[in-house]
C-alpha cells in the first residue's frame, strides 16, 4: 500500500497535534507538581522560621536573666567580702579584749 503525498501531510499533522495535547498535558501536570512541592517547601520555611523566631525569643530572655544572676553574684561578693572583714575584725575585737584582760591583771598585780 502506497500512501500519498496528502494522506502523509495528514497523517503528520494528526500525530503532532497529539503530541501538542499530550506535551500540554504533560507541563500542566508538571507545574501542578512543582507548584505543590512549593507549598509543601513554603510551609517548611514558615515553621522553620517560626521556631527560629522562638528560639532568638528564648534566647534573649536567657540572656537578660544571665545578666541579672551577673549583677547578683556581684551583690553577693560585695556581701561576702563584707561579712568576711566584720568577722575578722570581730577575731581582732576578742583577741584585744583577752589582751585588756591579761593587762589589767598584770597591773594588779605590779601594783
Amino acid at each position: 500500500m502506497e500512501i500519498k503525498k496528502q494522506e502523509l501531510k495528514q497523517i503528520l499533522t494528526e500525530q503532532r497535534k497529539e503530541y501538542e495535547h499530550f506535551a500540554a498535558k504533560q507541563r500542566k501536570e508538571y507545574q501542578h507538581y512543582i507548584g505543590a512541592l512549593k507549598e509543601d517547601s513554603d510551609s517548611k520555611f514558615e515553621l522553620i522560621a517560626e521556631q527560629y523566631f522562638d528560639i532568638k525569643k528564648t534566647q534573649n530572655s536567657h540572656t537578660e536573666m544571665i545578666a541579672s544572676m551577673k549583677e547578683d553574684v556581684e551583690v553577693m561578693k560585695i556581701d561576702i567580702s563584707f561579712i568576711k572583714e566584720g568577722l575578722k575584725q570581730k577575731v581582732d575585737v576578742e583577741e584585744f579584749g583577752a589582751l585588756e584582760r591579761r593587762v589589767a591583771l598584770l597591773e594588779a598585780k605590779s601594783r
